[in-house]
């Protein structure tokens, strides 16, 4: 009878000890976001519909003076929001990039110290929170990966999923390095030192890029504002000059046609000036 008791309180603790670990590796798992895709706040979106809503005025007015072109261009906000979220989450990827060479520098550091890679990864942890807030990104990200190294999870694997949700490519090229040199035995201090390098490099490069580009970005964005400036100071100034525009077909039409040149040329601007990593 003792006996039966006492393989049943077994059981119940050995039970226990398995729920606790499946809604530990829950937590875990609920608390692994993929930066791919960038979710809007409300107040961003408030914020966001509001710009639309004025740019969809000044077009209106602007170009065609009519009420129906500002409905119809009122379902263009969906579009807008999504390329403020594309915009956001491209801004999000860089702050990441450049939190995880902090992060790999802290832990090239331990590894010179003769800490192995996980307890090197623990070790940056603490040098993070000198540099960064707690609630960032790359401190959220690797206490993740140390809490899944006690699940027998391998490093490099964790690495490749940060990379893989993360969408930067230094993150996923650094994981598969990182792969190769724990399975051939190679020098991993050296291996990620000159990791470092090479992603210091291309960020140096890129930078330099940016550089060179900013002055050409600003006079894009300054000339692609002229047009509205134009048209907004002649109807302030000489209100009567443009009515011959506006309530004609043929008035629509080379308003229209102006219109569609005007935003290819915006878009075109943004492509040349856009650089591709």
């Amino acid at each position: 009878m003792w006996q039966d008791k006492g393989k049943s309180q077994k059981r119940q603790s050995t039970a226990k000890t398995a729920e606790a670990s499946k809604s530990r590796i829950a937590d875990i798992e609920e608390g692994r976001p993929d930066y791919r895709i960038y979710r809007l706040s409300a107040s961003e979106c408030v914020r966001f519909e509001a710009i639309y809503l004025l740019l969809d005025v000044a077009v209106s007015y602007l170009f065609f003076e009519s009420a129906l072109v500002f409905v119809l261009l009122l379902p263009g906000s969906v579009w807008f929001i999504r390329e403020c979220s594309k915009m956001l989450q491209k801004r999000r990827a860089e702050q990441i990039k450049k939190q995880f060479m902090d992060g790999i520098q802290m832990m090239a550091a331990s590894l010179q110290a003769g800490y192995s890679a996980e307890n090197a990864l623990r070790e940056s942890i603490k040098e993070l929170v000198k540099v960064y807030e707690p609630n960032a990104i790359i401190i959220r990200e690797f206490r993740l990966i140390s809490a899944q190294l006690s699940m027998s999870r391998s490093l490099e694997e964790l690495f490749l999923d940060f990379g893989r949700r993360s969408a930067v490519d230094d993150i996923r090229s650094f994981a598969e390095v990182l792969l190769t040199a724990k399975r051939s035995g190679g020098d991993l201090l050296a291996v990620i030192r000159n990791t470092v390098f090479c992603i210091r490099q291309k960020q140096e490069t890129l930078q330099e890029i940016e550089t060179s580009l900013s002055g050409k970005i600003m006079e894009q964005n300054i000339m692609s504002m002229i047009p509205i400036f134009i048209l907004a100071y002649i109807k302030l100034t000489s209100p009567g000059f443009l009515d011959v525009m506006y309530g004609n077909l043929t008035g629509t039409a080379v308003m229209t046609i102006c219109f569609l040149v005007y935003v290819g040329a915006y878009f075109w601007g943004k492509r040349i000036v856009r650089i591709e990593v």
